[in-house]
């Protein structure tokens, strides 16, 4: 709703636009209990939020001049359409306002910081998180973009076809990140959030089937988020509890999703270039072929894992490293990596660093470290999916403990 709006309305109204879709979603949660859900829920929220734009803007004497050919365009619309299914925005408005966001006035992190917040509607807390940084930090970034962008007036539109290619790998690293969101959410009840994933790829499908998009990173993009996509169901239990990938239901994995997500890979490898998603969609295509997860050619992901640290150094990528060096090389040589990683600052407030280390310990007997270990995690996570997984395992551990004493 905010993309299609402020495809409307223009970019310089984004924070009017912002209000009036709040305003519609509260005025549903006062009518709909009372009034019933309308048999098309989508179109009364986007009719009554651009109602409610038109009515404002209609207001403003100062917008109505520069808006009068755009409001009559969209009240000649209303009277053609005649439904309110046929007033819904259209499919491809996300990912154009993603191109928008995507703006060369901005740093690369702040312009995935500013989309994720404001087109995909992740808190400042969610995207934190997703940075490794403090929550008032980025608060005070997406500020900042907000405040800049506003300056720049009518030239923050959609770009041109010669500026999307320059705005692609922008938009390349949001959809990576709204996928990761949704397939291990940091923050609430559920660990997965289908729904984000699903959308993350079918923007993705959209970015490659266009003139601009149909490049080998696009493609091996598209193929990881649909390998790992393929896991989305057997990822928790019927309790919505974690399940590891070592213990999951392989019969459960989407045999469609994996076989898409194959030949995208195949597409992705025409071509010289060798990208960080190339990497890691070779190393969920391993996964994904593997009769179970001892037969795993760990190996193979590996040597992935540390091309990957050769072009995209980062401190999750390390610590995914960590983990295939110990099942080649035993849970010493993992925990010994883990030692360099553990004064890093900003993994200091990461849960999957001192889980990793529980996992490492109970591996190697190592069952007082272990706990330790567990508890922290514990301390660190907010969802409530990873609290009770990490709960199960403090049990485990304790009464391992006490057996062995």
């Amino acid at each position: 709703m905010i993309s299609a709006l402020t495809h409307y309305f223009g970019m310089q109204n984004l924070e009017l636009v912002e209000d009036i879709v709040q305003e519609s979603l509260i005025k549903a949660l006062q009518q709909w209990p009372y009034r019933g859900i309308p048999e098309n829920p989508g179109g009364w929220l986007w009719q009554t939020a651009k109602n409610h734009a038109l009515d404002v803007l209609r207001r403003e004497a100062r917008f109505q001049k520069r808006l009068q050919g755009e409001i009559r365009l969209i009240e000649m619309e209303q009277v053609m359409a005649g439904s309110e299914a046929s007033e819904y925005p259209f499919e491809d408005d996300q990912l154009s306002m993603m191109f928008m966001g995507c703006h060369p006035a901005l740093s690369r992190d702040v312009q995935i910081a500013f989309v994720l917040n404001t087109v995909s509607g992740f808190s400042a807390a969610e995207i934190a998180r997703a940075f490794l940084v403090p929550e008032a930090t980025m608060a005070q970034r997406l500020v900042r973009a907000k405040n800049k962008l506003r300056t720049l007036g009518p030239r923050f539109e959609i770009p041109e076809e010669a500026e999307l290619a320059e705005r692609l790998d922008a938009v390349l690293d949001v959809l990576y990140l709204l996928f990761n969101e949704g397939y291990d959410a940091h923050i609430g009840e559920t660990l997965v959030r289908e729904e984000i994933c699903l959308e993350a790829i079918y923007l993705c499908k959209l970015a490659a089937k266009h003139v601009e998009g149909r490049l080998p990173h696009v493609q091996a993009l598209l193929a990881l988020m649909l390998l790992q996509g393929s896991r989305l169901k057997a990822r928790t239990d019927l309790e919505g509890d974690l399940v590891l990938l070592r213990d999951q239901d392989r019969s459960a994995w989407d045999a469609g999703m994996i076989q898409e997500g194959l030949y995208y890979l195949g597409l992705s490898a025409e071509g010289s270039e060798l990208s960080s998603y190339h990497l890691e969609a070779g190393i969920a295509a391993k996964h994904a072929v593997a009769e179970n997860y001892e037969q795993t050619d760990w190996a193979g992901i590996l040597n992935d894992y540390e091309a990957l640290l050769e072009i995209a150094p980062s401190l999750v990528v390390h610590l995914n490293h960590t983990v295939a060096l110990a099942m080649v090389h035993g849970s010493q040589a993992g925990l010994h990596k883990l030692m360099k990683l553990k004064d890093e600052p900003s993994l200091r407030t990461y849960h999957l660093l001192p889980a990793t280390f529980g996992e490492l310990y109970e591996r190697s007997g190592k069952l007082e470290q272990a706990e330790q270990s567990y508890r922290e995690a514990l301390t660190l996570t907010e969802n409530e999916a990873e609290q009770r997984f990490l709960q199960k395992k403090l049990h485990a551990i304790q009464f391992a403990i006490t057996q062995r004493s």
